[in-house]
């Protein structure tokens, strides 16, 4: 189990996490969400004690990671594949972590295979692409055979199959007791993924919850009818207290009503209906809906009227600079 503590971290002025509180519990995989800049690789590098906090604390099945004598056998973590030495081999970068850890030799071909990378393990891993980097770190952070694993975007840059293999393994880690904690922004995939959310923003707790009950708190969940005979059936929900919201293309919305007891009510009135479903918000709505206050930094789709504007080709870039989007020369 992960615990951490009103955990706080200044920046100078600037407070990156602020009195931040949770536990990642066991046979579970935890999702860690937030807007860019809320703080989750700074509370994760805490965590491993990569960064000290300002206040508060960190424990690891009860202890400080630093008092772990051969961490990777309690806690493995992928934070920044590119941080193994691209002059090794992939062999000889996780066989450098594991006689630093007294974990056996043995154990480095085990994952090597584990993630795909028997047939490169002798290879330098400067020359490998960024998915082959990624798989490398996972096998990294398994090493040690840990009860606890931490993952930061641990589906950058691998391809379909890749992605429901890291998946599946995460799930199946967890379903052998062990502590999953996973940040990503791929919300598709999380929600595919996780069983339960920690979400901050601006370096705050926003949501301690199960997926299901995140989607249900922050966003709509309403029935959609459609019907030839669509006139009648807005009458007849109107007369059996519902309330319908029309839009386009005849089709009518109900907020607080069941498939179950709409298609009863129509068939009780003999109305033909073409659609009858439960329409509910994915996760990315949700976390949208939940985290717009918390947002940092926005990307405008349209340039502010008021500012100054860009510099013609060339000004001030050099000769050989091209306008974003021109066919010619390096600027494509």
């Amino acid at each position: 189990m992960i615990e951490v503590e009103r955990l706080t971290k200044r920046f100078g002025r600037k407070v990156a996490v602020d009195q931040l509180s949770f536990q990642v519990r066991p046979g579970i995989v935890t999702g860690f969400l937030g807007p860019n800049g809320a703080g989750k690789s700074t509370t994760m590098r805490m965590m491993l004690d990569l960064d000290n906090p300002t206040s508060g604390s960190v424990r690891i099945d009860g202890r400080h990671y630093r008092e772990l004598s051969e961490p990777l056998k309690y806690i493995g973590a992928l934070l920044d594949a590119k941080a193994m030495h691209g002059g090794r081999s992939a062999y000889n970068n996780l066989l450098c972590l594991a006689q630093s850890n007294r974990i056996p030799r043995g154990r480095v071909d085990e994952v090597l295979d584990m993630v795909g990378l028997a047939a490169v393990a002798k290879k330098k891993s400067k020359g490998f692409s960024l998915g082959m980097g990624q798989r490398l770190g996972i096998a990294s952070a398994l090493l040690g055979d840990p009860e606890i694993l931490m993952f930061d975007e641990p589906v950058n840059g691998l391809d379909p199959e890749g992605i429901h293999w890291i998946r599946n393994l995460m799930k199946a880690l967890a379903s052998e007791g062990r502590t999953i904690f996973v940040s990503s922004h791929l919300m598709s995939e999380m929600a595919l993924t996780a069983d339960h959310l920690i979400v901050i923003g601006q370096g705050r707790l926003l949501a301690d919850t199960s997926m299901a009950a995140f989607i249900q708190e922050n966003s709509r969940s309403y029935t959609r009818l459609r019907s030839p005979q669509w006139e009648r059936l807005r009458d007849v929900l109107h007369q059996e207290g519902y309330t319908a919201v029309e839009t386009a293309g005849g089709v009518l919305e109900i907020d607080g009503a069941s498939t179950e007891e709409l298609g009863e009510l129509a068939a009780r009135h003999q109305l033909v209906l073409h659609e009858l479903s439960s329409q509910r918000a994915s996760l990315e709505e949700a976390f949208m809906q939940m985290t717009a206050g918390s947002v940092e930094y926005h990307a405008h789709s349209e340039r502010d009227p008021g500012a100054e504007p860009p510099p013609p080709p060339g000004a001030g870039w050099g000769e050989n600079w091209n306008a974003p989007g021109s066919t010619d020369g390096k600027g494509a």
